[in-house]
Order: structure tokens, then C-alpha cells, then sequence
């Protein structure tokens, strides 16, 4: 019981959290570990938990994808199907014991990125031309990351698209709600197949997500932006934290 009100608390706060500002995978991925579930099948279930988001805020963002070029659409689209499942894979074959080392890494680095986002973007929206090649490796590299480790991908691909010169905000949220749902969705069937899903924890957390949206995009007009991206990097440092201390016992 006390596992199920854990989940169902995380997974509405994180659904709240992903409705303002994003991070909610601080809270997902901690709350699988810590009733049980493996680093690696606990990583792999929250990114299945948090998968339908993702369809839903691509669609509020319908019109400024549709303006995008259609050719790199559809390059980005290929990018994030391969860098998905490379990502996927990655996470299958990698030792529990070296993603259990490498989680509070990546917890901390996710929690930066997401502090620094704005001076991030600030910096790399100067350029102004990028290679074709690297307009290529920006977002596989970003969609293995993505695959492999759901956290923080939100804000790096925030940066990448500025990185590559994109300057319409309501342009660049938008294709970055696609192509998390695109590298998602890829991961999500990667792992599934792989049956490492702990289906029952995972359900649990996507229903309160999903109204933990609802609810979010309400107080949202109610409470300072500023609230919640003080508590999303106050979680992701204690979680990181938290992290580094069990490992190091």
C-alpha cells in the first residue's frame, strides 16, 4: 500500500511538474528504485510512464511543427527513431552496477542543464550557420541520450535547437515535445520487447501523470514559473545526492 500511494504521489507531481516547467522524471525514476524495482528496469518503466505526454503536448504544438521544414521533419524524425533505440539498447547491455554508478552523473548533470538552460540557450543561439554534419550528430547524439537516460532531455534538446540556429521558442517546444515522443516511443518498444517494463508500477504512475497534467496546466497560471524550477533542481540535487550516497556505501 505504502509502495502505491509512493508512485501515485510521484507520478501526479511529476505530471504537474511536466505541465510547468518539465523534470518530472527527478521524481518518477527515484520512487521505482526505491520500492524495489532495478536502476535499469526502473529507468526503462518511467520512460514508459511518461511516454503519452509527450503525444499530447506535440499536439497542442500542431501548427508551429507543420511550419518547420518538412525534409528536416523527417530527418529529425529518422534521427529520433535510430538514436532511440541505439540509446535503448545501450541501457540493456550496460551492467546494473555501472548504471548504478553513472545514474547520480547523469541526475546531476540533467538538474544543471535544466538550471543553466537559459544562459545555455542564450550562448548558442549566436550561431548563426552549422555544418550539415552537425546538424546530423546534434540530434543522435541527443536521441541516444535520450534512449538511453530520459532526464533532463527536454532542456538538452531546448539547447541543441538553438544551438542550430532556431530562434522561434513556440517552434523549438514544439519539436522538442516530437521528437521526445519520437525518441520515446522508439525506447518505450525497444524495452518492452525486451520485458524488462514493470507494467504494473508503470500504469500506476502514467494515470496520476496524466491528471497531475490537468492540474498542473491550472496552477500554472496561478503560481511564479520561478516556483517550480527551484523545487525541480532542489529535487534533482537530493536525488543526486541521494544517489552518490548509496553508492558509496
Amino acid at each position: 500500500m505504502f509502495s502505491f500511494f509512493l508512485l501515485a504521489t510521484a507520478g501526479f507531481f511529476a505530471g504537474v511538474l511536466n505541465a510547468v516547467a518539465g523534470g518530472g522524471s527527478f521524481l518518477t525514476f527515484p520512487a521505482l528504485v526505491f520500492v524495489g524495482i532495478p536502476p535499469i528496469a526502473a529507468n526503462a518503466t518511467s520512460a514508459v510512464a511518461v511516454f503519452p505526454g509527450y503525444l499530447s503536448a506535440m499536439f497542442g504544438f500542431m501548427k508551429e511543427i507543420k511550419a518547420f521544414d518538412r525534409l528536416q521533419l523527417v530527418l529529425l524524425s529518422c534521427l529520433g527513431v535510430a538514436g532511440g533505440i541505439i540509446g535503448a539498447v545501450l541501457l540493456l547491455v550496460t551492467p546494473s552496477a555501472v548504471f548504478s554508478w553513472i545514474v547520480p552523473w547523469l541526475l546531476l548533470a540533467a538538474t544543471l542543464l535544466f538550471a543553466f538552460d537559459r544562459k545555455i540557450r542564450a550562448l548558442t543561439t549566436s550561431n548563426d550557420e552549422v555544418k550539415t554534419s552537425t546538424k546530423i550528430i546534434a540530434p543522435l547524439a541527443v536521441s541516444i541520450y535520450g534512449g538511453y537516460f530520459n532526464g533532463g532531455v527536454g532542456i538538452v534538446l531546448l539547447s541543441m535547437f538553438s544551438f542550430l540556429g532556431l530562434k522561434n521558442l513556440n517552434q523549438m517546444i514544439g519539436l522538442k515535445n516530437a521528437m521526445s515522443f519520437i525518441l520515446s516511443m522508439a525506447s518505450v518498444v525497444t524495452f518492452a520487447i525486451a520485458g524488462i517494463v514493470h507494467w504494473e508500477e508503470a500504469i500506476i504512475v502514467m494515470v496520476m501523470a496524466t491528471i497531475g497534467g490537468y492540474v498542473g496546466a491550472i496552477i500554472a497560471k496561478k503560481l511564479p514559473i520561478h516556483v517550480f524550477r527551484f523545487t525541480i533542481i532542489f529535487i534533482g540535487l537530493t536525488m543526486s545526492a541521494a544517489f552518490f550516497f548509496t553508492n558509496n556505501q
